[in-house]
């Protein structure tokens, strides 16, 4: 297949482009504030040194959240506008099953608790499994403290959280520390698109789990002191 995929719900830039079976180019860089003003240039660029044209994409493929609620925003106006004008579907990635993949792809990990960090003192988490070329959910999304993340036996912690939290995530236990790549949601879309799961321009929407984006100054502050924030 011929496929697009970038992810901006971190603080990285992550784009991949798949021709055929050529090897997929990949640019990894700096997200955050920039990803806006670097993600459609970044494209282009990389369209144009596999030779594509958006409209012989078979899928825009992007992460979808949990995340960077700006990252979020800008991966989906993006995947949408692109698709609309090419009249290509989109296939929207959960940002944590990406981090699953990525950990299976470099420390061989294939029963994942995946955590990314949500900030305010909280962490985004899902657990998978993969068997027969697929990955599988175990339970819903989570978002809470570090000390809440679980670790079953069996399993290894993937993220980017372990830097932010430290000790306060499980101490111990097989981990690594991943991203949601681009290069990830190439390696899911197949399967994905499989399921049926690429959806027309319009639904390229964002997975929020939290709906409160900051922190008051009173919570900050309570935070910084070692307290608890008041309700």
């Amino acid at each position: 297949m011929n496929l697009l995929a970038f992810d901006t719900s971190t603080e990285a830039l992550s784009v991949a482009v798949q021709r055929g079976n050529a090897l997929p180019l990949v640019h990894e860089g700096a997200g955050g504030a920039q990803a806006s003003a670097g993600l459609i240039p970044t494209i282009q660029t990389l369209l144009g040194r596999a030779g594509l044209r958006l409209q012989e994409l078979d899928a825009i493929v992007f992460g979808r959240g949990p995340g960077s609620f700006t990252g979020l925003r800008t991966a989906c106006s993006v995947a949408q506008g692109l698709a609309f004008g090419a009249g290509t579907p989109v296939l929207p990635v959960d940002t944590l099953l990406a981090v699953a993949e990525e950990a299976r792809a470099t420390a061989g990990f294939e029963c994942v608790i995946a955590v990314l960090d949500a900030r305010m003192d909280e962490i985004y988490s899902a657990a998978y499994v993969y068997g027969k070329g697929r990955w599988r959910q175990e339970g819903d999304f989570a978002l809470g403290p570090p000390e809440s993340v679980r670790l079953p036996d069996g399993f290894a912690m993937a993220g980017n959280a372990f830097a932010a939290y430290g000790d306060r995530l499980l101490p111990g236990g097989p981990r690594a520390a991943t991203l949601p790549t681009a290069a990830a949601l190439l390696r899911l879309a197949p399967a994905l698109m499989d399921a049926g799961l690429a959806v027309p321009a319009a639904q390229a929407l964002p997975l929020y789990i939290r709906d409160k984006v900051a922190q008051t100054t009173a919570e900050r502050a309570a935070i910084r002191a070692g307290q608890a924030p008041r309700p």
